[in-house]
């Protein structure tokens, strides 16, 4: 589910929220790519106990990527999500649990949505290649240069849907992954894994939000768990608030807009496929060597940190004088709901709320208003007066381009002209929201105040110089409400018993939103969602109803059908305008070909659940291999002093990962377990009543994070001092500059005749000195000399030995780490990364040199006097 443009407006809003990602790049020496050590310390600042991977954010990027050539097969499409999931990892470093979910079946009306974009991308992609087709033969007839067109079999996105051959593999090759990773990768030795395929029902988000509830509604839940969320969709802010576990922080790609793409016919940038005209590609350098190629470089990934969002609603939704207590758990439940007028996938925003127009603050100060009014929250709201339904004349009479004008006189003198009516009839509803006497030109704040700047317009990549398209509603001019309901649901506006009925199923649909309801086996989906374009993922006999001119639902899968733009832009805004799926029907012409699937198809078409997965060190391990041995049949509670407090039920797996058993690779360019110590087993969350309510508060005993935000009274009560924002996780994190091992590899990589040259001759300072005595100056090089001339010849840098000797961790060598402050801010492009550990290697990536006495040349005994890391990890692994 997402929510359009929520989390650009969010993070302007709230830019506190938002913490760039500190990631360690794996590193190569000799040709040999030596991986992240994820069992080590987290180089962010923070240790996370619990990482969920909403799985389809992850699938779709890997399979079909834009920014980078698209993977050849589907073998390397698997290799490519395993490469995604190890950089998550790596940067989370999550040390109880791993929690994959795919999305599975979804509910029916998430079906409508799932439909209307499977038909929708089907349409698009097929005009698109009708389109194509015609500028290419338009450019040879002209005589442009146009490279020979290339034959490839197109991937169908469509193929990401539970039921399909693709998925099946995919569930596959993530067991695979998991045993792989349990068997080899140190920062996994006691880790909880937790796979939820397309066979369990739900989409994946909630799935996870499902598995969190349940939790923490067991008696031995640890209140501080720390969360971390991987997804692109803005509703997983929406769901993280609605846990209110303290400690909640979602990760996600960094979105970076205008992308460059090439052309689809001559493979050049710089323009569109309709606008190309076969112009031969100009070479670039002497060799050709800055040719046009796609660009390949890695996203970088952002925190968004839920407890800070927090800080800023409480401050947002707190209320004086109130006839009852503030609960801001209360509060930001409402909030949450009031985010869903805005639109997700299930319902439509209302047509005069639009999030780039301000809509969230328009409905935090009605709610503000109505609360004192009604004395609650919105969950019991009872006194709603039938008074303002009826209104024969609205609140304020149209003013600036908009005011009524005598016939004939609009393009009189002086008379206004309408360039955007649009942005006048959203001044004109912020009037009205606001106050009679506020100018229809004002702009407002972000609380809904006025503002005496003049107009607000869209920013820059919010517009297009794109005509847009005929509006038949036009909100903006009088009898808007006849056109409204005669275009929507082709009735008159004067019918009241409709228009109520439609009130109450946008009601009915915003308290449907809270709940899910499964009705559809996979195969069934497919055919509910499917165009017939993509009927190939289908049984032979299924497809056939989806084709055949004699079918009982060939109604159903229309191979032309109009988009309702609603106002919107652009085709993906809009609406399908589909037949829906009578699911009797459906399911009547399905129990005909039922008898033809195959077992495989069949196994395909059942529903399935989670399995859970753990390695050989884990406490977990010998319980489940025993209940293996003991050919258990009965559903076994799982002891939650084995699993930091997770409870629910095993029971034996068929398709186990067992010890000592070879664990097959379903990619054949990867090798199989010959030697594999992982076991997995089937895992149930814990089970309550239908009718129960989970807690949606703070659970005692959770400590809530320490305040980000500067202090409201920060001014009176700091006696002068000034305030320090916090940058990351941690509050104590100190500045980052370069260290001694950067500035003299800079002095070995900069031209001798640049006078830094200098720097390569330099010993580093004394381990007693705190200062940093190697920062380059901006003018002259007088401190350099007087460095030099109080040095001895045994302290000079020789130059690194030949080798790279990678050595163990002891503290009892003068072996120091790197601080967090003293790290290297690590670029996409930067020369030189800093080693982790100087243990590992001096500096340039060398052993350091140690004298007869075991410490290093040249430097005191007692090294910094900084205090010592923390023990590898959070937990005794041994």
């Amino acid at each position: 589910m997402g929510v359009p443009a929520f989390f650009r407006w969010l993070s302007r809003k709230y830019p506190s929220i938002i913490v760039n990602c500190v990631e360690e790049k794996p590193k190569e020496c000799n040709g040999v790519k030596i991986p992240v050590d994820a069992s080590k310390p987290n180089p962010n600042d923070v240790e996370f106990d619990n990482l969920y991977l909403d799985m389809n954010g992850i699938i779709h990027p890997c399979t079909h990527p834009e920014d980078k050539p698209a993977p050849k097969n589907e073998d390397e499409m698997m290799v490519a999500i395993f490469e995604y999931i190890d950089r998550l990892f790596n940067i989370v470093r999550p040390r109880r649990l791993l929690y994959m979910a795919i999305d599975g079946v979804a509910p029916r009306a998430k079906m409508n949505q799932q439909r209307s974009r499977r038909f929708r991308a089907s349409k698009e992609g097929m005009e698109a290649a009708v389109e194509k087709q015609r500028v290419r033969e338009e450019i040879l007839s002209k005589g442009g240069f146009l490279p020979p067109e290339e034959i490839k079999e197109r991937f169908d996105s469509n193929c990401i849907t539970p039921g399909t051959e693709f998925m099946d593999n995919l569930a596959k090759c993530l067991r695979y992954y998991i045993a792989d990773r349990l068997n080899n990768d140190p920062g996994w030795k006691n880790l909880t894994v937790i796979l939820s395929d397309a066979s369990a029902p739900g989409e994946g988000e909630h799935k996870i939000m499902d598995y969190i509830r349940r939790q923490r509604a067991q008696p031995n839940h640890d209140p501080n768990t720390h969360h971390c969320l991987c997804g692109a969709d803005a509703d997983l802010i929406m769901l993280g608030l609605a846990t209110h576990e303290p400690n909640f922080t979602i990760i996600r790609e960094e979105f970076k807009p205008n992308k460059p793409k090439p052309c689809g016919l001559c493979n050049q940038f710089g323009h569109e496929v309709k606008d190309c005209e076969g112009l031969p590609r100009e070479k670039k350098g002497k060799h050709d060597e800055l040719a046009d190629s796609l660009p390949c470089a890695e996203g970088e990934f952002i925190f968004l940190r839920l407890n800070v969002l927090r800080e800023y609603l409480e401050r947002e939704l707190t209320m004086a004088s109130l006839p009852f207590t503030f609960d801001v758990e209360r509060s930001i439940d409402d909030w949450v709901f009031m985010c869903f007028f805005v639109g997700n996938d299930f319902l439509p925003h209302l047509p005069s709320l639009e999030i780039r127009e301000g809509a969230i603050d328009r409905l935090v100060n009605i709610y503000k208003n109505v609360v004192h009014k009604t004395g609650d929250s919105f969950r019991r709201r009872q006194k709603e007066k039938r008074k303002r339904m009826k209104r024969d004349q609205p609140a304020f009479s149209p003013g600036g381009i908009l005011t009524p004008h005598a016939l004939g006189s609009r393009n009189s003198p002086g008379s206004q002209v309408a360039s955007n009516p649009r942005q006048a009839a959203y001044e004109m509803r912020m009037q009205n929201n606001s106050s009679p006497s506020v100018s229809p030109n004002t702009s407002f704040t972000s609380d809904g105040s006025p503002s005496p700047i003049g107009g607000i317009k869209r920013k820059a990549e919010d517009s297009d110089s794109e005509p847009e398209p005929e509006d038949n509603v036009r909100l903006w001019e009088a009898g808007w409400k006849q056109r409204y309901y005669k275009n929507k649901f082709d009735v008159d506006a004067a019918d009241e018993k409709f228009r109520r009925k439609v009130v109450q199923s946008y009601v009915e649909g915003l308290c449907w939103v809270l709940r899910y309801y499964y009705q559809f086996k996979p195969l069934e989906q497919l055919m509910g969602v499917f165009p017939a374009a993509s009927g190939n993922f289908l049984p032979p006999s299924w497809r056939k109803l989806m084709s055949d001119p004699d079918s009982s639902i060939i109604d159903f899968y229309p191979e032309d059908f109009a988009i309702d733009l609603n106002g919107k832009k652009y085709a993906w805004q809009g609406v399908a305008l589909l037949p829906f799926v009578d699911e009797r029907r459906l399911r009547a012409a399905l129990e005909e070909v039922y008898p033809d699937l195959t077992p495989e198809e069949t196994k395909r078409n059942s529903l399935g659940g989670d399995v859970l997965f753990v390695g050989k060190h884990h406490p977990l391990h010998d319980f489940i291999l025993e209940l293996y041995q003991t050919g258990s049949t009965e559903p076994v509670d799982v002891p939650p002093e084995l699993c930091h407090g997770m409870q629910g039920k095993f029971s034996l797996d068929e398709e186990a990962v067992l010890p000592d058993q070879i664990v097959c690779s379903p990619v054949p360019m990867l090798r199989d377990l010959a030697q594999n110590t992982a076991i997995s087993i089937n895992f149930k969350d814990p089970q309550f009543a239908e009718d129960y309510i989970f807690k949606a508060v703070m659970l005692p005993g959770a400590r809530k994070p320490a305040p980000v935000l500067k202090p409201s009274d920060w001014e009176k009560s700091s006696n002068g001092r000034q305030w320090k924002p916090q940058l990351g996780f941690s509050r104590d994190r100190r500045p980052v500059h370069l260290d001694q091992a950067a500035f003299r590899t800079l002095g070995h990589v900069m031209p001798r005749g640049s006078g830094a040259g200098v720097y390569g001759n330099a010993a580093p300072p004394p381990a007693t000195y705190q200062g940093n005595l190697y920062r380059p100056l901006l003018r002259g090089q007088a401190q350099i000399p007087k460095l030099m001339s109080n040095m001895r010849p045994q302290d000079s840098w020789r130059g690194p030995p030949p080798l790279f000797q990678q050595q163990r961790f002891d503290r009892g060598v003068g072996a120091e780490p790197l601080l967090p402050w003293n790290r290297m801010l690590q670029t996409q492009n930067a020369a030189f990364q800093p080693n982790q550990y100087q243990m590992l290697a001096g500096p340039g990536g060398y052993p350091p040199r140690r004298d007869d006495r075991g410490g290093r040349q040249g430097y005191p005994r007692e090294g910094r006097k900084y205090p010592l890391p923390p023990p590898s990890g959070r937990y005794s692994w041994n």
